[in-house]
C-alpha cells in the first residue's frame, strides 16, 4: 500500500531540511579542517582543525606522536609547517601552530550543552579519502574510555557518525556548527561505536598547553561519570545543579582511596563549587590543588557528607 502523496510530500521535506542542516554544518566548519602528516621520524597521518586565525590547530595525540613538526594540508591544497606546541597523552589531545594566517576557523563549542540524539557531524580525511562527511547522533555522553597510556579519558562522546583511520584529530561538530568534540577512537570489530573528546576537556587541555606547555593536573585516582542530581540531594548540598558526577571506580591506594570515597558516591561539589559534570571534575581538579586539602560534599545514600581529599601530582 503506498503512502499518501501529502506524506511524501512531507518526509521529502523532512528530509531535505535534515540535509540542509548539514550541509550548513559542513560549509561552516568544513573549510577550517586539515591533513596533518608527520614530517621525519616515524610516519602517521590523521586530521585536525585550526581554531584561531594565528594558527593554533587542533588534532589528536596519536596522530603527531612524538614528532617536532607536522605538514597540515587545507582543503584548497595549500601546505604549511607546523610545529607541535604541546600534547596530552591522557586525553588524546595535541596543539600544532601552523605556518601563516587561516581565514577559516572552527572555535569550539560548549560539549555540555549537548543531548543525546542531537545531530554528531564527522569531518576528515579516512583511509586516504579527504575531506569525507559522515553523520550520525549523539549516542551517548560522559563514557570513559582508555587513552594509549593505559590511563581514562573522562567526559568522552559517543557517536554513530561513522570514523575509520584518519578520521583521528578531526571535528565532531553540531547541527548548529559548533566543534563540540575532537573524534579521537572507534571499537575494532563494531559496527557503529565511536568516540570523540568532548570540547570542554579539549578547551581544557588547549590552556593548559598555551600557558605552561604541558598540562597540569591533579590526581586523586577515580574515574566518573555524569549523573542526575536528585532535588532533595542538591538542596542538602546548597549547589544549585540538577547534575553532578557518580564514582565508576576508585584505584585502591589512591588519594581518594585513602580519603574513604568508594564506588557510587556522588561527587555534588569540590570546596564549594558544583561539580555539574565530568568536565567540571577535570577541570577543577587542576594543579593548583596538588598537596592542598581539598573538601568534596559527597552524595550517598546514607546522607550528604564532606569528604578531605589531599590530589598529588599526576605523573
Amino acid at each position: 500500500m503506498s503512502l499518501p502523496a501529502q506524506q511524501l510530500q512531507f518526509d521529502d521535506a523532512l528530509l531535505d531540511d535534515y540535509s540542509a542542516t548539514v550541509a550548513d554544518a559542513v560549509d561552516r566548519i568544513g573549510p577550517a579542517v586539515c591533513r596533518i602528516e608527520r614530517v621525519g621520524g616515524a610516519s602517521g597521518q590523521g586530521s585536525g582543525f585550526v581554531i584561531t586565525p594565528d594558527g593554533l590547530v587542533v588534532t589528536n595525540f596519536h596522530v603527531v606522536g612524538d614528532a617536532r613538526t607536522v605538514r597540515v594540508t587545507m582543503p584548497d591544497g595549500v601546505s604549511r609547517e607546523g610545529r607541535v606546541l604541546g600534547r596530552d597523552p591522557d586525553t588524546d589531545i595535541a596543539l600544532v601552530r601552523a605556518d601563516g594566517s587561516f581565514a577559516d576557523i572552527a572555535p569550539l563549542g560548549d560539549s555540555k550543552r549537548l543531548r543525546r540524539g542531537q545531530i554528531a557531524i564527522a569531518i576528515g580525511n579516512p583511509l586516504g579519502f579527504e575531506w569525507t562527511v559522515t553523520s550520525g547522533v549523539v549516542s551517548a555522553l560522559g563514557r570513559s574510555m582508555r587513552a594509549s597510556t593505559g590511563r581514562l579519558i573522562d567526559d568522552v562522546i559517543q557517536t554513530d557518525a561513522a570514523l575509520n583511520p584518519g578520521n583521528s584529530g578531526g571535528p565532531l561538530v553540531s547541527s548548529a556548527g559548533e566543534v563540540i568534540g575532537v573524534n579521537t577512537a572507534m571499537i575494532h570489530g563494531a559496527q557503529g561505536i565511536a568516540f570523540a573528546v568532548a570540547s570542554n576537556t579539549a578547551n581544557f587541555v588547549i590552556s593548559e598547553i598555551i600557558r605552561f606547555g604541558r598540562v597540569r593536573r591533579a590526581f586523586i585516582g577515580v574515574s566518573a561519570d555524569t549523573t542526575n542530581l536528585p532535588r532533595r540531594a542538591a538542596l542538602l548540598s546548597q549547589v544549585s545543579s540538577n547534575t553532578a558526577v557518580r564514582l565508576r571506580s576508585v584505584e585502591a591506594n589512591s588519594p581518594a582511596a585513602r580519603a574513604g570515597l568508594k564506588e557510587g558516591d556522588i561527587i555534588a561539589a569540590i570546596d564549594g563549587r558544583p561539580v555539574t559534570g565530568v568536565d567540571d571534575l577535570v577541570r577543577l581538579l587542576d594543579a593548583e590543588r596538588i598537596g592542598r586539602e581539598t573538601l568534596c560534599t559527597v552524595v550517598r545514600r546514607s546522607g550528604i557528607t564532606q569528604v578531605t581529599v589531599m590530589p598529588v601530582a599526576r605523573t
